[in-house]
Protein backbone atom coordinates (compact mmCIF):
# COMPACT_ATOMS: atom_id res chain seq x y z
CA UNK A 1 0.00 0.00 0.00
CA UNK A 2 2.98 2.38 -0.42
CA UNK A 3 1.61 3.43 -3.80
CA UNK A 4 -1.00 5.01 -0.79
CA UNK A 5 1.62 7.70 0.03
CA UNK A 6 2.21 8.81 -3.52
CA UNK A 7 -0.96 9.93 -4.84
CA UNK A 8 -1.79 13.48 -5.29
CA UNK A 9 -4.39 16.20 -3.92
CA UNK A 10 -5.85 17.13 -6.97
CA UNK A 11 -13.55 16.20 -7.29
CA UNK A 12 -16.43 15.60 -5.99
CA UNK A 13 -18.08 12.86 -7.04
CA UNK A 14 -21.29 11.83 -5.09
CA UNK A 15 -21.44 8.17 -3.24
CA UNK A 16 -24.33 5.87 -5.45
CA UNK A 17 -26.50 4.15 -2.76
CA UNK A 18 -28.01 1.98 -4.53
CA UNK A 19 -25.98 -1.62 -4.04
CA UNK A 20 -26.46 -3.67 -7.28
CA UNK A 21 -25.64 -7.76 -6.49
CA UNK A 22 -23.96 -6.45 -2.51
CA UNK A 23 -21.18 -5.71 -4.32
CA UNK A 24 -19.85 -2.09 -4.31
CA UNK A 25 -20.34 -0.42 -7.99
CA UNK A 26 -17.44 1.38 -9.35
CA UNK A 27 -16.22 5.39 -8.86
CA UNK A 28 -15.70 5.59 -12.78
CA UNK A 29 -17.67 8.37 -12.72
CA UNK A 30 -15.37 10.54 -11.37
CA UNK A 31 -13.60 11.16 -14.08
CA UNK A 32 -11.23 14.45 -15.15
CA UNK A 33 -11.98 16.22 -12.23
CA UNK A 34 -9.69 17.32 -8.83
CA UNK A 35 -12.04 17.00 -5.80
CA UNK A 36 -11.89 13.31 -6.34
CA UNK A 37 -8.31 13.20 -5.58
CA UNK A 38 -9.02 16.03 -3.10
CA UNK A 39 -11.33 13.91 -0.78
CA UNK A 40 -9.01 10.78 -1.28
CA UNK A 41 -6.28 12.08 -0.06
CA UNK A 42 -7.59 13.77 2.98
CA UNK A 43 -8.86 10.41 3.84
CA UNK A 44 -5.16 9.44 3.40
CA UNK A 45 -3.73 11.99 6.00
CA UNK A 46 -6.26 11.26 8.30
CA UNK A 47 -5.17 8.94 11.32
CA UNK A 48 -6.71 6.08 12.68
CA UNK A 49 -7.52 7.71 16.03
CA UNK A 50 -6.20 10.64 17.31
CA UNK A 51 -2.81 10.75 18.15
CA UNK A 52 -2.11 7.82 16.18
CA UNK A 53 0.91 8.59 13.59
CA UNK A 54 1.88 4.87 12.34
CA UNK A 55 -1.84 4.02 10.64
CA UNK A 56 -4.24 6.52 8.61
CA UNK A 57 -7.64 4.90 7.97
CA UNK A 58 -6.81 3.98 4.52
CA UNK A 59 -4.20 2.01 4.67
CA UNK A 60 -5.30 0.20 7.92
CA UNK A 61 -8.69 -0.67 6.23
CA UNK A 62 -6.51 -1.87 2.90
CA UNK A 63 -4.56 -3.60 5.12
CA UNK A 64 -7.39 -5.44 6.85
CA UNK A 65 -9.29 -6.24 3.67
CA UNK A 66 -5.97 -7.85 2.12
CA UNK A 67 -5.81 -10.31 5.37
CA UNK A 68 -9.64 -11.07 4.76
CA UNK A 69 -8.81 -11.99 1.23
CA UNK A 70 -5.53 -14.12 1.76
CA UNK A 71 -7.36 -16.10 4.95
CA UNK A 72 -10.42 -16.26 2.78
CA UNK A 73 -12.65 -14.69 6.11
CA UNK A 74 -16.38 -15.16 5.74
CA UNK A 75 -17.92 -11.70 5.73
CA UNK A 76 -19.54 -12.32 9.33
CA UNK A 77 -16.66 -13.21 10.87
CA UNK A 78 -14.64 -10.29 9.12
CA UNK A 79 -17.90 -7.94 10.53
CA UNK A 80 -17.78 -9.65 13.98
CA UNK A 81 -13.31 -8.30 14.09
CA UNK A 82 -14.11 -4.67 12.83
CA UNK A 83 -16.64 -4.63 15.97
CA UNK A 84 -14.45 -5.95 18.12
CA UNK A 85 -11.09 -3.47 16.79
CA UNK A 86 -13.65 -0.51 17.03
CA UNK A 87 -14.60 -0.98 20.51
CA UNK A 88 -10.90 -1.91 21.65
CA UNK A 89 -9.30 1.24 19.95
CA UNK A 90 -9.63 4.54 21.48
CA UNK A 91 -12.65 7.07 20.20
CA UNK A 92 -13.03 8.46 18.24
CA UNK A 93 -11.69 5.97 15.70
CA UNK A 94 -12.45 5.43 11.93
CA UNK A 95 -12.44 1.75 11.66
CA UNK A 96 -15.75 0.77 9.93
CA UNK A 97 -18.72 -1.03 11.58
CA UNK A 98 -19.12 -3.26 8.89
CA UNK A 99 -17.72 -5.34 5.63
CA UNK A 100 -19.90 -3.29 3.64
CA UNK A 101 -18.62 -0.18 4.85
CA UNK A 102 -15.57 -0.79 4.71
CA UNK A 103 -16.13 -1.61 0.88
CA UNK A 104 -17.20 1.78 0.32
CA UNK A 105 -14.11 3.52 1.57
CA UNK A 106 -11.70 1.48 -0.36
CA UNK A 107 -14.36 2.08 -3.55
CA UNK A 108 -12.32 5.49 -3.36
CA UNK A 109 -9.67 3.62 -4.72
CA UNK A 110 -11.60 2.51 -7.80
CA UNK A 111 -11.49 -1.08 -6.29
CA UNK A 112 -15.32 -2.15 -7.61
CA UNK A 113 -16.74 -4.02 -10.07
CA UNK A 114 -19.95 -4.37 -12.24
CA UNK A 115 -22.01 -6.85 -12.36
CA UNK A 116 -24.08 -7.42 -15.90
CA UNK A 117 -26.16 -10.54 -15.93
CA UNK A 118 -25.88 -12.88 -19.01
CA UNK A 119 -28.00 -15.08 -21.39
CA UNK A 120 -27.73 -18.53 -20.02
CA UNK A 121 -27.01 -19.67 -23.27
CA UNK A 122 -24.32 -16.27 -24.38
CA UNK A 123 -26.81 -14.90 -26.77
CA UNK A 124 -26.26 -11.16 -24.82
CA UNK A 125 -25.93 -9.61 -22.20
CA UNK A 126 -28.92 -7.74 -20.03
CA UNK A 127 -26.31 -4.03 -20.58
CA UNK A 128 -27.42 -1.13 -22.04
CA UNK A 129 -30.64 -1.26 -23.92
CA UNK A 130 -31.45 -4.74 -22.92
CA UNK A 131 -30.69 -3.75 -18.96
CA UNK A 132 -34.54 -3.77 -18.04
CA UNK A 133 -35.33 -6.85 -20.08
CA UNK A 134 -36.12 -10.07 -18.65
CA UNK A 135 -35.84 -12.11 -21.35
CA UNK A 136 -33.36 -12.75 -23.96
CA UNK A 137 -33.65 -10.79 -26.90
CA UNK A 138 -31.85 -13.14 -29.16
CA UNK A 139 -33.28 -17.05 -27.80
CA UNK A 140 -35.84 -15.65 -25.17
CA UNK A 141 -34.27 -17.69 -22.34
CA UNK A 142 -35.74 -16.47 -19.45
CA UNK A 143 -32.95 -14.06 -17.26
CA UNK A 144 -33.71 -15.14 -13.82
CA UNK A 145 -33.20 -18.59 -12.24
CA UNK A 146 -36.99 -18.46 -10.58
CA UNK A 147 -38.71 -15.25 -12.24
CA UNK A 148 -41.44 -15.85 -9.75
CA UNK A 149 -39.58 -15.31 -6.46
CA UNK A 150 -40.57 -12.68 -3.98
CA UNK A 151 -37.38 -11.91 -2.75
CA UNK A 152 -34.54 -11.12 -4.66
CA UNK A 153 -34.37 -12.39 -8.19
CA UNK A 154 -31.32 -14.23 -9.16
CA UNK A 155 -29.92 -14.42 -12.36
CA UNK A 156 -28.77 -17.28 -14.48
CA UNK A 157 -25.53 -16.29 -15.14
CA UNK A 158 -23.78 -13.03 -13.65
CA UNK A 159 -20.23 -11.32 -15.24
CA UNK A 160 -17.94 -9.35 -13.63
CA UNK A 161 -16.45 -6.07 -15.16
CA UNK A 162 -13.77 -3.97 -13.49
CA UNK A 163 -13.93 -0.49 -15.48
CA UNK A 164 -10.38 0.21 -16.99
CA UNK A 165 -10.51 3.88 -16.90
CA UNK A 166 -9.88 4.27 -13.24
CA UNK A 167 -7.01 2.07 -13.08
CA UNK A 168 -5.43 3.82 -15.59
CA UNK A 169 -5.72 7.78 -13.98
CA UNK A 170 -4.52 5.90 -11.06
CA UNK A 171 -1.54 5.51 -12.44
CA UNK A 172 -0.67 9.00 -13.22
CA UNK A 173 -2.18 9.58 -9.80
CA UNK A 174 0.98 7.94 -8.51
CA UNK A 175 4.29 10.10 -8.48
CA UNK A 176 6.82 7.08 -8.61
CA UNK A 177 3.93 5.28 -11.67
CA UNK A 178 3.46 9.03 -13.43
CA UNK A 179 7.45 8.48 -14.11
CA UNK A 180 7.66 5.13 -14.76
CA UNK A 181 4.63 5.28 -17.59
CA UNK A 182 7.17 7.79 -19.70
CA UNK A 183 10.15 5.35 -20.18
CA UNK A 184 8.97 3.82 -23.25
CA UNK A 185 9.97 7.62 -24.75
CA UNK A 186 12.27 9.31 -22.18
CA UNK A 187 14.08 6.35 -20.16
CA UNK A 188 14.42 3.85 -22.94
CA UNK A 189 17.64 3.21 -24.56
CA UNK A 190 17.23 3.30 -28.45
CA UNK A 191 19.76 1.42 -30.73
CA UNK A 192 19.28 0.41 -33.68
CA UNK A 193 18.56 -3.50 -34.55
CA UNK A 194 18.64 -4.24 -31.04
CA UNK A 195 14.93 -4.98 -29.10
CA UNK A 196 15.19 -4.48 -25.28
CA UNK A 197 10.81 -3.36 -25.24
CA UNK A 198 8.23 -3.71 -27.61
CA UNK A 199 8.52 0.00 -27.99
CA UNK A 200 11.93 -1.02 -30.63
CA UNK A 201 9.73 -3.57 -32.50
CA UNK A 202 8.07 -3.38 -36.18
CA UNK A 203 4.34 -3.49 -34.86
CA UNK A 204 5.15 -0.52 -32.59
CA UNK A 205 7.00 2.05 -35.15
CA UNK A 206 4.22 0.90 -37.45
CA UNK A 207 1.76 1.85 -34.98
CA UNK A 208 3.30 5.42 -34.44
CA UNK A 209 3.17 6.09 -37.77
CA UNK A 210 -0.22 5.39 -38.99
CA UNK A 211 -1.43 7.26 -35.54
CA UNK A 212 0.94 10.27 -35.18
CA UNK A 213 -1.42 12.51 -33.36
CA UNK A 214 -1.28 9.51 -30.82
CA UNK A 215 2.17 9.14 -30.66
CA UNK A 216 2.76 12.53 -29.56
CA UNK A 217 1.75 12.42 -26.40
CA UNK A 218 3.80 9.45 -24.64
CA UNK A 219 1.13 9.19 -21.73
CA UNK A 220 -1.01 8.06 -23.83
CA UNK A 221 -1.07 4.09 -22.75
CA UNK A 222 -0.11 1.11 -24.87
CA UNK A 223 -2.10 -2.24 -23.62
CA UNK A 224 -1.73 -5.85 -24.08
CA UNK A 225 -4.56 -8.13 -23.71
CA UNK A 226 -4.47 -11.91 -22.54
CA UNK A 227 -7.09 -14.48 -22.06
CA UNK A 228 -7.43 -18.14 -21.16
CA UNK A 229 -9.62 -20.44 -19.24
CA UNK A 230 -8.81 -22.37 -15.95
CA UNK A 231 -10.29 -24.57 -14.05
CA UNK A 232 -10.97 -23.07 -10.24
CA UNK A 233 -12.24 -26.63 -9.16
CA UNK A 234 -8.91 -28.75 -10.85
CA UNK A 235 -8.60 -31.13 -7.51
CA UNK A 236 -12.01 -32.50 -8.04
CA UNK A 237 -13.95 -34.41 -10.64
CA UNK A 238 -16.12 -31.27 -11.28
CA UNK A 239 -15.42 -29.30 -14.48
CA UNK A 240 -15.98 -25.57 -14.68
CA UNK A 241 -14.27 -22.94 -16.45
CA UNK A 242 -13.73 -19.38 -15.46
CA UNK A 243 -12.47 -17.21 -17.82
CA UNK A 244 -10.92 -13.67 -16.73
CA UNK A 245 -9.19 -11.08 -19.27
CA UNK A 246 -6.07 -9.08 -17.83
CA UNK A 247 -4.60 -6.13 -19.58
CA UNK A 248 -1.00 -5.17 -19.48
CA UNK A 249 0.40 -1.75 -19.92
CA UNK A 250 3.51 -1.45 -22.01
CA UNK A 251 4.38 2.03 -21.06
CA UNK A 252 6.34 1.08 -18.50
CA UNK A 253 9.95 -0.61 -18.88
CA UNK A 254 10.43 -4.17 -19.15
CA UNK A 255 10.99 -5.29 -15.25
CA UNK A 256 7.78 -3.48 -14.32
CA UNK A 257 4.94 -4.09 -17.43
CA UNK A 258 4.93 -8.06 -16.63
CA UNK A 259 5.04 -8.02 -13.34
CA UNK A 260 1.86 -9.28 -11.15
CA UNK A 261 0.85 -6.25 -9.61
CA UNK A 262 0.85 -3.94 -12.91
CA UNK A 263 -1.96 -6.59 -14.30
CA UNK A 264 -5.30 -5.32 -14.81
CA UNK A 265 -7.96 -7.28 -14.39
CA UNK A 266 -10.89 -6.43 -16.38
CA UNK A 267 -13.55 -9.40 -17.02
CA UNK A 268 -14.29 -12.45 -15.00
CA UNK A 269 -16.43 -14.47 -17.88
CA UNK A 270 -18.32 -17.03 -15.91
CA UNK A 271 -18.56 -21.11 -17.00
CA UNK A 272 -19.04 -23.79 -16.57
CA UNK A 273 -17.99 -24.18 -20.68
CA UNK A 274 -15.94 -22.18 -22.61
CA UNK A 275 -17.24 -18.97 -23.83
CA UNK A 276 -16.44 -19.83 -27.59
CA UNK A 277 -17.27 -18.13 -30.49
CA UNK A 278 -19.86 -16.40 -28.17
CA UNK A 279 -16.57 -14.37 -26.72
CA UNK A 280 -17.02 -11.14 -28.49
CA UNK A 281 -20.44 -10.96 -26.61
CA UNK A 282 -18.92 -10.79 -22.91
CA UNK A 283 -16.08 -8.45 -23.87
CA UNK A 284 -18.67 -5.81 -25.45
CA UNK A 285 -17.97 -3.81 -21.82
CA UNK A 286 -14.67 -3.35 -22.30
CA UNK A 287 -14.30 -2.90 -26.18
CA UNK A 288 -17.19 -0.51 -25.95
CA UNK A 289 -14.62 1.48 -23.33
CA UNK A 290 -11.94 0.76 -25.46
CA UNK A 291 -13.15 2.61 -28.03
CA UNK A 292 -14.57 5.76 -26.09
CA UNK A 293 -10.74 6.19 -24.65
CA UNK A 294 -9.33 5.88 -28.22
CA UNK A 295 -11.93 8.31 -29.80
CA UNK A 296 -12.28 10.95 -26.65
CA UNK A 297 -9.89 10.14 -24.18
CA UNK A 298 -10.76 11.04 -20.55
CA UNK A 299 -9.26 14.15 -18.88
CA UNK A 300 -6.62 12.50 -16.18
CA UNK A 301 -4.21 14.62 -14.08
CA UNK A 302 -1.25 13.57 -13.93
CA UNK A 303 0.82 14.64 -10.47
CA UNK A 304 4.40 15.31 -11.91
CA UNK A 305 3.27 17.81 -13.95
CA UNK A 306 0.83 19.08 -11.76
CA UNK A 307 -1.96 19.46 -14.58
CA UNK A 308 -4.78 17.70 -16.80
CA UNK A 309 -4.06 16.09 -20.01
CA UNK A 310 -6.12 13.89 -22.73
CA UNK A 311 -5.57 10.24 -21.94
CA UNK A 312 -6.13 8.24 -24.49
CA UNK A 313 -5.49 4.19 -24.76
CA UNK A 314 -4.59 2.15 -27.86
CA UNK A 315 -4.89 -2.07 -27.89
CA UNK A 316 -1.84 -3.15 -29.46
CA UNK A 317 -2.00 -6.97 -29.43
CA UNK A 318 -3.33 -9.75 -28.22
CA UNK A 319 -1.40 -12.94 -25.51
CA UNK A 320 -2.69 -16.06 -25.85
CA UNK A 321 -2.56 -19.83 -26.97
CA UNK A 322 -4.08 -21.30 -30.07
CA UNK A 323 -7.85 -21.97 -29.12
CA UNK A 324 -8.14 -18.92 -27.03
CA UNK A 325 -6.92 -16.88 -29.70
CA UNK A 326 -10.05 -19.07 -32.20
CA UNK A 327 -12.32 -17.47 -29.56
CA UNK A 328 -10.93 -13.83 -29.59
CA UNK A 329 -10.60 -13.58 -33.10
CA UNK A 330 -13.36 -15.37 -34.34
CA UNK A 331 -11.19 -17.84 -36.50
CA UNK A 332 -11.88 -21.00 -36.54
CA UNK A 333 -8.91 -22.91 -34.91
CA UNK A 334 -10.22 -26.48 -36.51
CA UNK A 335 -10.70 -27.84 -39.94
CA UNK A 336 -9.06 -27.77 -42.84
CA UNK A 337 -8.14 -23.84 -42.69
CA UNK A 338 -6.91 -23.83 -39.60
CA UNK A 339 -3.87 -21.55 -40.08
CA UNK A 340 -4.37 -18.08 -39.63
CA UNK A 341 -1.24 -17.72 -41.90
CA UNK A 342 -2.24 -19.43 -44.56
CA UNK A 343 -5.58 -18.51 -44.45
CA UNK A 344 -7.47 -19.89 -47.36
CA UNK A 345 -4.46 -21.50 -48.83
CA UNK A 346 -4.30 -23.78 -45.90
CA UNK A 347 -2.20 -27.16 -47.00
CA UNK A 348 -5.04 -30.11 -45.54
CA UNK A 349 -6.08 -32.80 -45.68
CA UNK A 350 -8.68 -35.53 -44.23
CA UNK A 351 -6.68 -38.77 -42.81
CA UNK A 352 -8.55 -41.35 -40.85
CA UNK A 353 -11.27 -39.40 -39.93
CA UNK A 354 -8.69 -36.25 -38.84
CA UNK A 355 -7.83 -32.72 -40.38
CA UNK A 356 -3.74 -32.78 -40.90
CA UNK A 357 -1.23 -30.28 -42.19
CA UNK A 358 1.53 -30.88 -44.36
CA UNK A 359 3.27 -29.20 -47.24
CA UNK A 360 5.49 -27.14 -44.62
CA UNK A 361 8.28 -26.56 -46.90
CA UNK A 362 6.43 -23.80 -49.27
CA UNK A 363 7.24 -21.58 -46.38
CA UNK A 364 10.88 -21.47 -47.50
CA UNK A 365 12.11 -19.49 -50.17
CA UNK A 366 11.85 -20.85 -53.89
CA UNK A 367 15.29 -21.66 -54.15
CA UNK A 368 16.01 -23.62 -51.03
CA UNK A 369 17.56 -26.67 -51.13
CA UNK A 370 15.38 -28.44 -49.23
CA UNK A 371 12.47 -27.63 -51.73
CA UNK A 372 14.13 -30.43 -53.97
CA UNK A 373 14.45 -33.14 -51.72
CA UNK A 374 12.01 -35.78 -53.17
CA UNK A 375 14.00 -38.95 -51.73
CA UNK A 376 13.18 -37.90 -48.32
CA UNK A 377 9.58 -36.19 -48.89
CA UNK A 378 8.46 -37.99 -51.38
CA UNK A 379 7.91 -35.21 -53.73
CA UNK A 380 9.25 -31.26 -54.88
CA UNK A 381 7.73 -28.53 -53.28
CA UNK A 382 6.90 -25.92 -56.17
CA UNK A 383 4.18 -24.37 -54.25
CA UNK A 384 4.82 -20.81 -53.58
CA UNK A 385 4.95 -19.44 -50.14
CA UNK A 386 1.12 -18.53 -48.48
CA UNK A 387 0.49 -15.23 -49.90
CA UNK A 388 -0.17 -12.54 -47.15
CA UNK A 389 -3.05 -11.20 -47.02
CA UNK A 390 -3.55 -7.22 -46.42
CA UNK A 391 -6.10 -5.71 -43.70
CA UNK A 392 -8.75 -4.39 -46.41
CA UNK A 393 -8.59 -8.15 -47.09
CA UNK A 394 -9.32 -9.74 -44.50
CA UNK A 395 -11.89 -7.43 -43.70
CA UNK A 396 -13.03 -8.25 -47.11
CA UNK A 397 -13.66 -11.59 -45.82
CA UNK A 398 -15.08 -10.44 -42.37
CA UNK A 399 -17.68 -8.38 -44.27
CA UNK A 400 -19.26 -11.85 -45.98
CA UNK A 401 -19.90 -13.58 -42.48
CA UNK A 402 -23.70 -12.70 -41.51
CA UNK A 403 -24.54 -10.54 -39.12
CA UNK A 404 -25.75 -12.97 -36.59
CA UNK A 405 -23.79 -16.22 -36.47
CA UNK A 406 -25.90 -19.19 -36.17
CA UNK A 407 -26.09 -19.84 -32.44
CA UNK A 408 -26.20 -22.70 -29.96
CA UNK A 409 -29.77 -23.64 -30.59
CA UNK A 410 -32.81 -21.91 -31.74
CA UNK A 411 -35.83 -21.03 -28.97
CA UNK A 412 -39.09 -21.36 -30.44
CA UNK A 413 -42.29 -22.80 -28.37
CA UNK A 414 -40.18 -22.81 -25.42
CA UNK A 415 -38.45 -25.57 -26.75
CA UNK A 416 -34.51 -26.32 -28.42
CA UNK A 417 -34.59 -26.71 -32.00
CA UNK A 418 -31.49 -27.63 -33.66
CA UNK A 419 -29.62 -25.65 -36.88
CA UNK A 420 -31.27 -25.88 -39.73
CA UNK A 421 -28.92 -27.82 -42.87
CA UNK A 422 -28.23 -24.51 -44.61
CA UNK A 423 -26.95 -23.22 -41.19
CA UNK A 424 -24.76 -26.41 -40.66
CA UNK A 425 -23.74 -26.51 -44.27
CA UNK A 426 -22.84 -23.00 -44.28
CA UNK A 427 -20.44 -23.74 -40.86
CA UNK A 428 -18.71 -25.92 -42.93
CA UNK A 429 -17.28 -23.57 -45.88
CA UNK A 430 -17.11 -21.05 -43.42
CA UNK A 431 -13.29 -20.44 -42.54
CA UNK A 432 -14.96 -18.80 -39.43
CA UNK A 433 -16.80 -19.89 -36.55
Amino acid sequence: MDVLNDIAQPNNCEDDENEVDDEIPPASECRGTSQYYNDLFAEMESPLFPGCEKYTSLNFVAKLMHFKVLGKIPNKIFDGILELLEDAFPSPNKIPKSHYAAKRLMRKLGLGYESIHVCKHDCALFWKENAGKHKCPICGEDRWVDKNTKGKKVAQKVMRYFPLTPWLMRKYASRHISQHMRWHHEGRVKENGIMRHPADGKAWKDFDRSNPAFAMEPRNVRLGLAADGFNLFGNMSLSYSMWPVVLTTYNLPPWLCMKETNFMLTLLIPGPHSPGKDFDVFLRPLVDELKELWVNGVQTWDVVDDSFFKLQAALLWTINDFPARSSLSGWSGQGYTACPTCNVSTPSVRLQNKVVFYGHRHFLPMGHQIRKKKKLYGSVEKRPPPEEFSTEAIFTQINFMPESLPGKHVSYGGQKRKRTKEQVGWRKKSIFF
